[in-house]
């Protein structure tokens, strides 16, 4: 009685693990999504901060430029 028990329980359990395992390869498929979407998000984030910190550079290239042409006007009147 104990084996026949033994076995039933072992096929119930298997039965039962076949019948979720689509539902987890689905929801890992959802997962890679989304981690997929994630990453271009990042890229996107990345690219934007590549593009600012361009700006602040050339920004303070120009501030540079004008702070030397305002000490050189600056230099012949005194």
């Amino acid at each position: 009685m104990q084996k026949t028990l033994a076995i039933a329980l072992m096929l119930t359990a298997s039965l039962g693990l076949a019948a979720c395992d689509k539902k987890s390869e689905d929801k890992a498929q959802d997962a890679n999504q989304h981690a997929e979407q994630a990453q271009q998000d990042m890229n996107k984030a990345q690219d934007k901060v590549n593009d600012a910190a361009k700006e602040n550079a050339e920004a303070a290239k120009a501030q540079a430029e004008s702070n030397e042409a305002a000490a050189k006007e600056e230099a012949p009147k005194n």
